[in-house]
């Protein structure tokens, strides 16, 4: 496997690639990640069942979107595919440091300055990608309202009464969303979607980076709202993403809508120990709204 992935990479970089080491590398609970290191080059290398390719190749293309705004950094990817029966993605190596509150800043303005980009006129994406291993359904859609509604908080909470979770009706919560963001119709934004802490790091340079996209054209402000639901974002982050795209009236309670996409997922992934943070979100979203 790994030499196929090795002759992968020399095709892909023009430039012959011999393994000299491998190593196990962390990166998140669905993926085995792995350093494949190199005469002078490193690579960071995630694989999974043959099943998964298609995960990896909607990842690759989220990568290239985003760099192609020409707004923040992520990781160049070099190449993806099955070998023996391991699907795979090699990404650029990147060497790591720590935030600062200079890096925080910057990471709010370049944020803000990518959700500016103007490349769809609907809501959705070219094709299904995942939120961690769960599909994400990004069907084009007109209204906003709609489209999270029926693709995120409808299709998240099907897939959990399937897992057993004990919430209301489905369509009576998808309606409910959909009524609580009729009034909203923003520009489509290309956002990472799922912009947890751990998706976000700073180079050794300074410089901010964003990693594991779930991406789509949607309201930019489902990447504000996931950074506030599990914390680790510096202040000087939201001051000055509200320098470059100041948030519009009525978010507080946007945030609490879109962050339960991420808390059904999170039960669909992990299972019992979310369902009462789902069901507690449902009833204070019915309570305010």
């Amino acid at each position: 496997m790994w030499t196929q992935i090795a002759q992968h990479i020399s095709q892909a970089t023009q430039q012959e690639f011999r393994t000299k080491n491998r190593r196990s590398v962390n990166g998140g609970c669905i993926n085995q990640c792995y350093s494949l290191i190199g005469d002078n080059i490193t690579y960071f290398v995630k694989i999974n069942q043959a099943s998964q390719v298609e995960m990896f190749a909607a990842e690759a293309l989220g990568l290239k979107q985003i760099s192609n705004t020409k707004t923040i950094r992520v990781p160049q990817p070099i190449c993806w595919g099955i070998a023996e029966k391991t699907s795979y993605i090699v990404l650029e190596w990147m060497k790591f440091g720590r935030g600062t509150n200079q890096f925080w800043e910057e990471m709010g303005r370049k944020l803000g300055t990518m959700h500016h980009h103007q490349g769809a006129d609907q809501f959705g994406w070219e094709q299904n990608n995942t939120i961690g291993s769960i599909s994400q359904i990004n069907i084009w859609t007109d209204s906003w309202a709609d489209f999270f509604a029926e693709y995120r908080i409808g299709y998240q909470l099907k897939l959990a009464r399937r897992r057993g979770g004990n919430f209301p009706d489905c369509t009576q919560v998808v309606e409910m969303v959909r009524e609580l963001l009729a009034h909203r119709q923003p520009k489509p934004s290309l956002v990472h979607g799922d912009l947890w802490s751990g998706n976000v790091a700073v180079t050794q340079e300074g410089e901010p980076v964003i990693l594991d996209p779930a991406t789509y054209y949607g309201d930019h402000e489902v990447d504000l709202a996931i950074t506030e639901l599990f914390g680790g974002f510096g202040r000087g982050f939201y001051r000055s993403y509200n320098e470059v795209f100041p948030l519009e009236k009525g978010y507080q309670k946007r945030k609490m809508i879109y962050n339960l996409y991420h808390i059904i997922n999170h039960f669909n992934l992990f299972g019992g120990g979310y369902r009462a943070q789902v069901n507690q979100m449902i009833q204070r979203i019915i309570t305010n709204g």
